[in-house]
């Protein structure tokens, strides 16, 4: 998610930042990206960086259409996820951040809900010291990745947040790039030790 990157970039103290990405994107002086468009080698990557980072951020994630099958989008939303998550645990990192998804659950019958429900519940069994799991609602602002439905929804979005500063929509839909800055703020209070260790739940109205 580029508008996590962009609140990384952001931060006075201008941390040591490494970005594993499927493609090119225009990054800071104090970013190293490694590009890599097979997501099933990123644990590798991820294990290769030199020095290993305090804090590891997944917004991994593809849509069903991309993938071509759900069964292709599982093995990209859940395995290759809980594998980093596996391998950033094993290299000694302290704050997990996952973007997932508000309203799943692995109880769930709808297939993408179960999915993404299994995952929280598998990278919480990991036990890393920090887990932030941040479930926003429909995503709002600039994605390459619109579907229909969202599309619609996502205009909707817009068009009462123009109207209501944003009192009707906080509720269901945020925007990507203050998931982002939610997401790295609450990585930075973990790493500070301003939280305490364990599961740290970001829900759409924590946002």
């Amino acid at each position: 998610m580029n508008s996590i990157l962009a609140a990384l970039q952001r931060i006075p103290q201008k941390p040591t930042i490494h970005a594993i990405a499927r493609r090119e994107s225009p990054v800071s002086s104090n970013t190293k990206l490694s590009v890599e468009a097979d997501t099933a080698r990123w644990p590798d990557t991820l294990q290769k960086l030199e020095p290993m980072p305090d804090v590891f951020m997944s917004a991994l994630g593809t849509t069903r259409a991309q993938a071509g099958s759900f069964a292709a989008q599982r093995a990209i939303d859940y395995d290759v996820n809980l594998s980093l998550a596996r391998t950033a645990k094993e290299s000694g990192v302290k704050t997990y951040v996952l973007i997932s998804s508000g309203g799943v659950s692995s109880a769930s019958r709808i297939p993408y809900s179960k999915m993404k429900g299994e995952l929280e519940d598998a990278v919480k069994a990991l036990e890393i010291p920090h887990t932030v799991i941040v479930k926003p609602g429909l995503l709002v602002g600039n994605r390459q990745d619109l579907r229909l439905t969202e599309a619609v929804l996502r205009n909707i979005a817009k068009a009462l947040r123009v109207v209501s500063q944003t009192w009707l929509t906080d509720w269901w839909a945020q925007d990507v790039d203050v998931i982002g800055r939610a997401a790295v703020a609450a990585a930075i209070e973990c790493s500070e030790g301003k939280r305490p260790e364990g599961i740290w739940i970001l829900g759409q109205r924590d946002i």
